[in-house]
């Protein structure tokens, strides 16, 4: 009976032993970086559990969103060092950061990545440049403002042309001459006149008219 137990028992530490353990979870800080050039960061990569030994790796892309496999490994170099400060702790250390640095930097312990922490580097501008270029704006806006009332007074000025042409080619025509050429002759005299006479002649045969 007791050496029952004691398999039982061994059996039970056996299977606590071989249980897999939960999964690794894996935080970057900070999760945003916005510095000038020039500048240095440091990113850190930290898990929940130890990790001896622990392959890591680190990874950069343009936007979050981007497919893993498009994510492009950075090799360590003057610019990028990595280095550890303790078994959870991992850290990327970027060095005088320009333009050329902006994007997504991922993390990889093992086979699992980091959520991400994207960099974005500006150039740093003086209060003269600013000014600068405010008033580059203020000009802008002004020119478009004069071009686009140019175009607006190019296209109401040839409206205008078009119609005043198609007035003159439908113009009415004149109506004082409507009756010219249907003057009558009245015989060298007054017609009425002139007929009261002729009627007066009484058994005038033979009598011509004037006219005929």
């Amino acid at each position: 009976m007791c050496w029952l137990l004691a398999g039982c028992c061994g059996l039970a530490l056996i299977s606590i032993s071989v249980a897999p353990d939960p999964a690794v979870q894996i935080t970057q800080k900070p999760r945003f970086y916005g510095v000038k050039t020039r500048r240095n960061v440091t990113i850190g990569c930290l898990s929940t559990q130890d990790l001896l030994p622990a392959k890591v790796q680190w990874f950069k892309a343009d936007t979050y969103d981007e497919e893993v496999l498009n994510r492009r490994e950075i090799e360590k170099e003057k610019k990028y060092i990595f280095f550890n400060s303790n078994p959870q702790q991992r850290f990327l250390f970027i060095s005088n950061v320009g333009i050329e640095d902006n994007g997504v930097y991922f993390c990889k312990l093992n086979d699992t990545w980091g959520p991400g922490t994207e960099l974005q580097v500006v150039r740093p501008i003086t209060l003269p440049q600013a000014l600068h270029r405010t008033n580059m704006k203020d000009g802008l806006i002004i020119l478009q403002g004069l071009v686009l009332a140019g175009c607006i007074a190019a296209v109401v000025l040839r409206r205008q042309q078009l119609l005043e042409k198609n007035d003159s080619i439908y113009e009415e025509p004149d109506t004082d001459h409507i009756y010219e050429g249907l003057a009558i002759e009245t015989c060298g005299g007054d017609l009425y006149e002139e007929l009261t006479v002729y009627a007066q002649v009484d058994g005038a045969e033979g009598a011509e008219a004037p006219w005929e």
